[in-house]
């Protein structure tokens, strides 16, 4: 009798996951297997938020494998010792498992190979969690696309797989132990935001369904920046392969200007991914020093964090990321703009809060996202500044994203609720509970200007 293991990672669902697909069709038995990593457990990247929704995420998975007539079996430990234990105990002659990109995923895997290798199991990866594999691309003379626009291209010539059902039966071992899914408390010290979405490919897939059922992919183009607009908040849900990349994709109409719109989103995501997995440092080191010397001022960084700059928009936009876990892409830009080059504190510093609170804390998306604002990654114009009130006024006009986060200014009327400082008293009392702009706003362009030697 023939038995693979899968090994679940960042591909928490049953649809379109292809190394799930090739166990059922060559085993007789297969063991869906995730391990509670304790080498991510005890790091900095186990946050609440993210804690949280691969529980969620877990007993959903688990769910959707009993309806096929099989099982989650959950482990917690160092991942290589794990799965070659279950191999053991089941006699499993193969681990299959999705290709992944970082640094930690490929140590991982390289150590999985070297335990499974002296007793004759083969590891094999699968596609599943980019579109494209990132290391299938590659420019002329280089390892890796620096610029996203010739990534693009490329990445929209690369052909396509098919995509694969959900199996309608999972035939599983009666020897094993299922294992007990934690409580997230369990796990991690800390609270959750209140407003965190649910996780697991169930919701997901109710997300993905209610994204281009009320047309907001129809519609991208023209409200993906506007702060207060709704987008299709399936970060989270891709960040943990929740959603199939490749599902989404084919779903969009490329004939479609706003839908392709979408799609350059989801090239990002990958061109980031390529990114990291060529610099595994990046997170840490920056991909294109400009010799900064960065502050680490603790006051303004705790205003920076709390919500209280007295920038509405940039407010807005920490306040939205304590509560709900997410922050929408243009305020991500507004807010890590802010807090480097007008307060010139290390990107380092902004870039681990995010991961503190964002669900769908990507290493690659964030990290890389942070070093293009703070100048230091891949954006042609590294003294970039963003001006938050004349950015608030534009992707805020009525107001509508300040009021909600920042309701000390709901009576405000736009565009003066961006710049609320500037009001007479009959607008903006001393009684009124927000505070001053930390910095001004020209001020600290001509600082930052004069720090990069411009």
């Amino acid at each position: 009798m023939s038995t693979t293991v899968v090994l679940f990672t960042r591909d928490l669902r049953l649809t379109d996951h292809l190394a799930l697909t090739a166990a059922v069709g060559e085993a007789d038995t297969v063991v869906p297997l995730f391990v509670l990593d304790t080498g991510i457990l005890g790091s900095r990247y186990a946050a609440p938020n993210r804690v949280g929704y691969l529980l969620e995420a877990l007993a959903d998975l688990r769910t959707r494998l009993r309806e096929r007539d099989g099982e989650l079996f959950v482990r917690r430990g160092d991942a290589a010792t794990e799965v070659a234990a279950v191999c053991a105990e089941v006699g499993a002659n193969r681990v299959r498992l999705s290709a992944d990109h970082s640094g930690f995923a490929r140590r991982r895997v390289a150590r999985l190979r070297q335990v499974c290798a002296s007793s004759g199991i083969d590891v094999t990866e699968h596609p599943g969690i980019t579109v494209v594999d990132p290391q299938a691309l590659r420019p002329a003379g280089g390892d890796h696309f620096r610029v996203f626009t010739p990534y693009w291209r490329r990445w929209e010539a690369e052909p396509r797989r098919a995509l694969v059902d959900a199996p309608a039966r999972v035939p599983v071992t009666g020897k094993l132990d299922a294992g007990d899914l934690p409580d997230w408390r369990d796990l991690v010290a800390g609270e959750r935001s209140s407003g965190v979405i649910t996780g697991g490919e169930t919701a997901a897939r109710g997300r993905l369904a209610a994204w281009f059922e009320e047309q907001g992919v129809a519609t991208y183009d023209d409200t993906r920046d506007r702060l207060a607009a709704s987008t299709s908040r399936l970060s989270a849900d891709l960040h943990f392969g929740c959603l199939s990349p490749t599902e989404i994709e084919a779903a969009v109409d490329r004939d479609h200007p706003a839908q392709e719109a979408f799609v350059r989103q989801l090239c990002w995501r990958e061109f980031n991914t390529q990114l990291l997995a060529a610099n595994p440092e990046l997170p840490r080191v920056e991909f294109r020093s400009q010799g900064d010397r960065w502050g680490t001022e603790a006051d303004a960084f705790a205003a920076w964090r709390a919500g209280a700059t007295g920038y509405p928009v940039v407010d807005a936009g920490m306040r939205q990321l304590r509560q709900e876990g997410w922050m929408h892409n243009r305020a991500r830009l507004l807010c890590a703009s802010f807090l480097t080059k007008h307060l010139y504190l290390d990107w380092r510093l902004g870039a681990w809060h995010f991961m503190d609170w964002l669900v769908d804390g990507d290493l690659a998306n964030n990290f890389a996202q942070w070093q293009w604002v703070a100048g230091t990654g891949t954006d042609s114009r590294p003294n970039r500044m963003f001006n938050p009130v004349t950015q608030g006024q534009r992707y805020d006009p009525d107001g509508a994203f300040v009021r909600r986060w920042v309701p000390e200014l709901a009576d405000l009327p736009a565009p003066d609720i961006h710049a609320p400082w500037e009001q007479d008293d009959t607008l903006f009392g001393e009684d009124r509970d927000y505070p001053p702009p930390i910095v001004d706003h020209a001020e600290a362009r001509e600082r930052f200007l004069r720090a990069r030697g411009r």
